[in-house]
């Protein structure tokens, strides 16, 4: 129950994130500067729970996992959140569980049954809903899905490697090593340090980014890459749901959009609840 709890938390969290960043493009549209200025502050949370929990001995592996996902995924994230909004940024991404289970299948040697080929499918399905969607807003384009789906796949090689770790370190080093190398990867590509106005305007994504993956990595040192994968997918349903109560006229969150997210949100939860 603990590791379906954090996995839970970690998604709501990043659900807000989305948004959050979604909110904070609107008046800075420097896709670097907001990226730096986001995992910084992500950074700056992790800081505190590697404090709680010192143990930086063991945290040098995820240094290098870092460069992936904090790293370049958060850049991808944030140029897909960027060209298509939160909401569907969110559905794609939530996506990632089919990734991370077929890695942890033939990577990790955890057990194939019917409940993750039905929840695969439903991924899949959701995905196939959003990719034909015909009324999105002219101004989201589709190359953030791209960028999503991207980011998706690093999310995924993120999920299996830090379970492959885990025994390492503790979850708040571990957190607080992945932020470091993914500021740092930030900083190069953004080749500036943000401003202040970047740094307040991005500070409750990046509060929200930095618990968001304290939760993740205390979920994935206590429990298995699919079952926590899947339920942290639920992001794509607390994003459209976020999306839709503070930013829905330019998002154009219609009924296609929520089946897209049920599916697969529904897609995860059989992962999760019927292993």
């Amino acid at each position: 129950m603990t590791a379906v709890a954090l996995a839970l938390a970690s998604a709501a969290l990043f659900g807000g994130m989305t948004v959050a960043l979604r909110l904070a493009l609107r008046e800075i549209p420097d896709a670097r500067g907001a990226t730096l200025a986001t995992v910084i502050t992500a950074f700056g949370v992790a800081l505190v729970a590697a404090v709680v929990q010192p143990d930086p001995g063991g945290a040098w592996p995820f240094l290098l996992l870092g460069v992936l996902a904090p790293g370049m995924s958060q850049i991808l994230f944030t140029l897909a959140v960027r060209e298509v909004g939160a909401s569907r940024t969110s559905i794609v991404v939530g996506g990632a569980p089919l990734v991370a289970v077929v890695l942890a299948l033939v990577f990790l040697d955890e057990p194939l049954r019917a409940p993750l080929v039905l929840g695969a499918l439903f991924i899949v399905a959701g995905g196939a809903v959003l990719a034909v969607e015909r009324d999105r807003p002219g101004h989201l384009r589709p190359l953030g899905l791209v960028y999503a789906g991207a980011a998706a796949v690093l999310f995924a090689t993120r999920d299996n490697l830090a379970r492959a770790l885990h025994t390492q370190t503790t979850p708040g080093s571990a957190a607080a090593a992945t932020l470091l190398a993914g500021a740092i990867v930030a900083a190069v590509w953004a080749r500036r340090t943000p401003t202040r106005r970047e740094m307040r305007r991005l500070a409750p994504a990046g509060l929200l980014f930095g618990l968001s993956y304290v939760c993740l990595f205390q979920a994935y040192f206590h429990g298995r890459v699919t079952v926590v994968s899947p339920l942290v997918a639920t992001e794509s349903l607390w994003g459209v749901l976020l999306a839709y109560l503070l930013i829905r006229h330019t998002e154009g969150v219609g009924k296609r959009l929520a089946v897209g997210a049920l599916l697969v949100v529904a897609g995860g939860a059989l992962i999760g609840a019927l292993r």
